[in-house]
């Protein structure tokens, strides 16, 4: 293959990904090809395979990526500050997203809601945290509260 063909050989890919996005959501999509989306963001030229496949290599899964600290995220070759800067950005919006589509409408009709709920917001906290849920008597959602955090192990409530 001449070096002018395999330069061409990627070519349209980042638009073949965003026409895949705007046709059919992400559902179609893998966990690498999600986070290698994200990177083309913030790296106008370049392949963002590899650096997506280190990135799930490294943190495990998606959610481990979007939550992983800027200072591990950029150890990987391909990812620099600026990407590490929108995967924290595209974690923070979707957790604020959940929490403003929950507010004033959530209502827990049992446990379960409950534990659904502390758990799609607790799940990427890296320490221990003392949560206190306000309820209507109607059991909606009026806020909740941090009131103590603790260590990697435990929190303490006095």
């Amino acid at each position: 293959m001449e070096k002018k063909d395999w330069q061409k050989r990627g070519t349209g890919h980042r638009e073949r990904l965003r026409q895949r996005f705007l046709t059919g959501g992400l559902e179609r999509f893998s966990d690498e090809e999600v986070i290698e989306f994200l990177l083309t963001l913030g790296t106008p030229r370049g392949d963002q395979k590899l650096p997506a496949r280190e990135a799930l290599k490294e943190f495990g899964n998606l959610s481990g990526v979007l939550s992983a600290p800027p200072e591990k995220l950029i150890r990987i070759k391909g990812i620099g500050p600026k990407n590490a800067l929108y995967l924290g950005l595209v974690h923070q919006v979707a957790g604020r997203y959940l929490k403003d589509r929950i507010s004033g409408e959530m209502f827990f009709g049992s446990s379960q809601a409950v534990f659904d709920y502390l758990f799609h917001s607790m799940r990427d906290l890296k320490k221990e945290v003392f949560k206190v849920l306000f309820l209507s008597r109607k059991n909606e959602l009026i806020a909740d509260h941090d009131l103590f955090h603790g260590s990697l192990t435990g929190s303490a409530v006095y």
